[in-house]
């Protein structure tokens, strides 16, 4: 049923048959922006009513050291902008991670504003295998005019987005998977991952994984009791999941959920307890299929 703690993870994976795991979301971001992020999180129980403990509050370089020894063998770090003006700086902070980490994947980010597309396109000729769009965070309408060329551009590139769109954990101005899907039928073929499977609004990102060809979902925080506890996932989650194994991909959230890394490894090994599931779907949502989403 998944390892009992952080210590136990490298052992358990390599007993599926894995060499180790790939993490298509989790976070590393310049210091001082990772820094308000963990305070938004400490100030967040008056509004959710539990509070938010970083479990991973440690220097850069334990993080990734914390990461190697569970066994992570390529993860995407993504970051986000809050307003127009970061993202470009954001990238080329990224390019520098990427460049200094053997573990991370190039990955990118943008918001809307004119020079969108420019950066964008150039940060796919640059080999970026994943980008990040945080609707709550940045407060933005993802279907800005601006942001049109920027879709397609990632469309036809065929390279994965992950979309933080939903409503999970708190609303924003144009949080909601229905909004999304206005982007989604301009641009069939975007290779989109519902970042935290749609949070809460599951049933909708299960909708879309049917609808859509390339659309996936990650298992951020999904299953978690700590999520139960307040958007809980639908009873039925196994049975809606069991024919859909090749597009769920692995993602966590480290350095910033509130507890430790194994309790989302047990959570998705709880769903794969279920016969439908199983062994071979644990090896593809811990490693096959955001391995192929990340092209590693």
């Amino acid at each position: 049923m998944g390892p009992e703690s952080d210590a136990d993870i490298e052992k358990w994976v390599a007993g599926l048959g894995l060499d180790g795991l790939v993490d298509l979301h989790l976070h590393f971001l310049p210091e001082r922006m990772l820094t308000k992020v963990w305070a938004y999180f400490d100030a967040v129980e008056e509004r959710l009513g539990q509070p938010w403990p970083v479990w991973y509050r440690t220097s850069e370089s334990e993080r990734l050291a914390t990461l190697e020894s569970f066994g992570v063998l390529k993860f995407a770090p993504l970051a986000y902008p809050h307003k127009p003006g970061m993202a470009q700086w954001l990238n080329g902070w990224l390019a520098d991670f990427a460049e200094r980490v053997p573990a991370a994947v190039l990955t990118a980010t943008f918001f809307p504003e004119p020079e969108a597309a420019s950066y964008v396109e150039s940060a796919l000729a640059a080999g970026a295998r994943c980008f990040k769009s945080h609707v709550q965070v940045g407060a933005y309408d993802p279907r800005d005019e601006l942001l049109d060329p920027v879709w397609g551009l990632l469309a036809e590139a065929g390279v994965p987005v992950v979309v933080h769109a939903g409503h999970g954990p708190e609303r924003g101005p144009h949080t909601g998977l229905d909004v999304f899907e206005e982007v989604l039928k301009r641009h069939p073929r975007l290779v989109a991952v519902l970042a935290h499977a749609g949070m809460p609004e599951y049933e909708a990102a299960l909708d879309f994984v049917h609808r859509f060809p390339r659309v996936h979902i990650d298992t951020t925080m999904v299953g978690v009791p700590f999520t139960e506890s307040l958007m809980p996932s639908p009873r039925d989650w196994t049975a809606r999941i069991a024919d859909i194994a090749d597009r769920i991909a692995l993602g966590t959230d480290f350095p910033n959920i509130p507890y430790d890394y194994a309790t989302q490894l047990r959570a998705i090994a709880g769903w794969a307890a279920d016969d439908r599931l199983g062994a071979d779907f644990l090896r593809a949502v811990l490693y096959d299929t955001p391995a192929k989403l990340l092209s590693v």
